[in-house]
């Protein structure tokens, strides 16, 4: 089969399209014909190392590699081995495909099925196997492979972001720093289906988008400053942190909630270990959502896309043969939603 494989972290020009051997799945996985992937900033940051404890993190409690990827001829030669030497030669978490074989332990699906969801690493490639642990649901036969690979990890942030962390209600003020992203969009959305009122920033060739999407007030990041602003809010989704927590907080309602899902190193670290602390001494509370992969968010996910309430919002498809081309758009921050690969 064909994949998308690394043998060294770095930019664009370490992927490579090479033919590895098909995988074989284990008793408690199922085996995918890829249909459609999409890329995350996850993919971009895991394949530089950047930022730092990603890679460790990955390197060290991620699941197992499960493609036997043979040395490249292109491939540096080996080395001793270190800390930041990829575990997993092929990226790619979100996809969606057919069902081809079933490992004894995994009743839920059979062959045949199309399904939607993750599978940790492994979907820049033809066939990957997927642990029954992951999150893979039945794709609704009105949804296009495209438009479900484009939904997990982004539905996970929007859910648990707007919904368990940020507790939006109807009437309330919510803005969405990063909205015209993957994540952000689908944020967008449901908030406004929860009946919010909601500022959307990002940058400017976003800003049409964001607003035909629903957004009641949008922000030129690079041209206005949201904590400098009069207004206030009852929620902040920051997906693209790059200011301090205490500049942000200033700009919540009393009672307010800052929920940090992304961005620069400095800000997310100080999401993670002087959240707690300002929570439990101010009535605004600081929280770090390390999102959680759940098969309930993408049911929920499927059924308001069904119902219309929200759409996949995807910039561009891409070829397999093309994923460098892909991160490299995706990671400079110029979709608008989500970019996809097509198998």
């Amino acid at each position: 089969m064909k994949a998308i494989v690394r043998h060294e972290y770095g930019g664009p020009e370490v992927l490579k399209l090479e033919e590895i051997e098909k995988p074989t799945p284990r008793d408690d996985e199922v085996l995918v014909k890829v249909h459609a992937a999409s890329a995350n900033l996850g993919d971009w940051e895991i394949l530089r190392a950047d930022p730092f404890f990603i890679a460790v993190m990955a390197k060290i409690f991620g699941p197992r590699p499960r493609h036997p990827v043979p040395p490249s001829d292109t491939a540096p030669p080996p080395r001793r081995k270190r800390l930041l030497r990829p575990k997993y030669k092929i990226l790619g978490a979100d996809l969606a495909g057919r069902i081809e074989a079933v490992g004894k332990d995994v009743p839920q699906h059979k062959p045949g099925d199309e399904v939607f969801g993750m599978c940790f690493f492994g979907a820049f490639a033809e066939y990957v196997c997927v642990p029954n642990r992951a999150p893979l649901v039945p794709k609704p036969a009105s949804m296009t492979f495209e438009e479900a690979a484009s939904l997990p990890q982004a539905t996970f942030i929007a859910v648990q972001g707007i919904r368990d962390k940020g507790h939006v209600e109807a009437g309330q003020k919510v803005l969405i720093n990063g909205a015209g992203g993957g994540a952000g969009t689908l944020a967008l959305q449901l908030a406004k289906s929860i009946g919010a009122e909601v500022t959307a920033v990002d940058n400017a060739e976003k800003q049409d988008m964001m607003r035909s999407l629903g957004a009641d007030r949008v922000i030129d990041y690079e041209r206005e400053d949201y904590t400098r602003d009069e207004q206030r809010y009852d929620l902040i989704l920051d997906l693209a942190a790059h200011r301090s927590v205490f500049e942000c907080k200033r700009a919540l309602r009393p009672g307010g909630r800052y929920v940090s899902a992304g961005g620069a190193t400095g800000p997310v670290l100080q999401s993670m270990l002087l959240g707690p602390l300002i929570s439990m001494v101010r009535s605004e509370k600081v929280i770090f959502l390390m999102a959680q992969d759940r098969t309930e968010d993408l049911a929920l996910m499927t059924e308001l896309v069904a119902a219309g309430k929200v759409t996949p919002i995807i910039d561009k498809r891409y070829p397999l043969s093309e994923v460098p081309e892909a991160l490299e758009y995706m990671g400079e921050g110029h979709a608008l939603g989500k970019v996809v690969i097509t198998v």
